[in-house]
């Protein structure tokens, strides 16, 4: 593993004459990615500062920094290369995933940060990186699911637009974090409706273009939501539905809520992967078997990263002649 990090690193900045057609993408929920700072944004910017109810200090978050890092590096010794795009949820701002790529192994890396802060209550945004060796920056463009014409207090739907280096493909990529259940699956339906209606007006205005959706969904791939998108965009979760693995555990069983979603143009050369290291799994208390490793446990801090496993999707594309 060592050997095989140390050839990563080595052909990071190797220009695209040396990369392939291929693209890895990673997407993973971070769960509550603040910095340590009260910069007075909000009851969560306060509760996650070290003078807040969780005491969330600089060395807790600059461990939680090279967890990350540990895991991105972890996906690349066994896929021979880094992620080329990875795109993120519950991150508090820009400035997290800054000392994110700048403070651990990543600095060695090309990532470059696309983020804009949304309007979501708890203060968390989505946001996405990508290595500039591989693609070009096109434009970006964000999006706000609304219910009867009123913005929801939610986060914003991230757009990027990259062509590749090698091959001169332009791909459209999408970052999603659809509002949750809380207050009730039934009650909250209506948000997660809003949201899907407005990831299909952007794949809409894409039409004719590669795109490649990601996020935390909130739902099962069979939820009715998806329907929406059935003409548009093909759910890579739907083969992994039936396999009892998830990406989050609630009341002792997985669910899969975490996934992408790619043009059908792209469902044949792509597949998606839940990644399960075992530091990143800690075992039950009151259920069989093991869940992801939390950062806090309640009020209680544990030291782990995240309530939600990362994913992967490999694409082995055709090269454009």
């Amino acid at each position: 593993m060592i050997r095989i990090l140390v050839t990563v690193l080595m052909t990071v900045n190797h220009g695209p004459e040396f990369q392939s057609d291929d693209i890895l993408a990673m997407f993973w929920n971070l769960e509550n990615f603040f910095d340590w700072h009260d910069q007075g944004t909000g009851e969560s910017d306060r509760e996650f500062s070290s003078q807040g109810a969780r005491h969330w200090t600089s060395r807790k978050f600059y461990a939680k920094c090279n967890a990350v890092s540990k895991v991105i590096f972890n996906i690349a010794c066994k896929q021979g290369r880094l992620p080329d795009v990875i795109g993120f949820a519950e991150i508090e701002n820009r400035g997290v995933l800054s000392r994110l790529i700048s403070s651990t192994l990543l600095r060695k890396c090309d990532y470059r940060i696309v983020h804009f802060d949304s309007g979501d209550r708890r203060g968390i945004d989505v946001a996405f990186i990508y290595r500039e060796s591989i693609f070009e920056l096109l434009t970006t463009s964000r999006k706000v699911p609304e219910i009867n014409k009123l913005r929801i207090p939610t986060r914003d739907m991230l757009h990027i637009a990259l062509k590749h280096r090698k091959s001169g493909r332009e791909m459209d990529f999408i970052v999603c974090h659809h509002p949750s259940k809380f207050g009730g699956e039934e009650e909250s339906r209506i948000k997660r409706s809003a949201a899907m209606n407005a990831l299909k007006e952007m794949c809409d205005s894409l039409k004719g273009c590669e795109i490649i959706a990601m996020g935390d969904f909130n739902d099962h791939p069979d939820a009715s939501q998806f329907d929406i998108l059935k003409d548009l965009l093909v759910n890579k979760a739907d083969s992994l539905a039936d396999s009892g693995r998830g990406t989050i555990r609630y009341e002792g069983k997985w669910e899969l809520i975490d996934m992408f979603l790619v043009s059908s143009s792209l469902s044949e050369a792509s597949r998606m992967e839940i990644i399960e290291l075992p530091f990143l799994m800690i075992r039950e208390a009151r259920h069989s078997g093991f869940k992801p490793f939390r950062t806090y446990s309640g009020p209680r801090y544990i030291g782990g990263v995240s309530d939600h496993l990362p994913i992967i999707l490999k694409l082995d594309l055709p090269k454009i002649h």
